[in-house]
């Protein structure tokens, strides 16, 4: 499978008090992630893969087809954006993983997406 250079992967995250529990271990983030095709064809997000690492070291695999129930197409120079959510044991962790997009050749690559924490703010240094 083919690695594409020209999409740009941006996140931002957030820490979501009026949904966690702290009492019980229940730590809500939000995240919202910028695609940008840097590339001069359309390209579609076909599938996703996300590996959830809390700060106990427990390890989460997600996979499934889309983002939030959609495959997106980006047109080139555009940005698609979405937010979706994960929830965490641990008032911290990480997420890692790839986007698995088509190409206008109907050729399938990777698009890796680096490791981003989430975090309480208060955590953060």
């Amino acid at each position: 499978m083919l690695n594409e250079p020209n999409v740009s992967i941006q996140v931002q995250s957030v820490y979501i008090v009026s949904q966690s529990q702290p009492e019980i271990n229940r730590y809500v983030f939000a995240y919202t992630i910028s695609i940008r095709n840097l590339g001069r064809e359309a390209i579609q997000l076909m599938s996703r893969y996300w590996l959830i690492t809390n700060s106990d070291g427990h390890k989460t695999e997600v996979q499934g087809e889309g983002v939030v129930g959609e495959q997106p197409i980006i047109q080139p120079g555009s940005v698609y954006r979405y937010t979706s959510g994960a929830i965490l044991e641990t008032p911290m962790g990480t997420m890692e993983g790839y986007y698995v997009m088509l190409n206008g050749r109907g050729e399938h690559f990777h698009v890796d997406i680096p490791a981003f924490r989430l975090a309480l703010p208060t955590l953060i240094n």
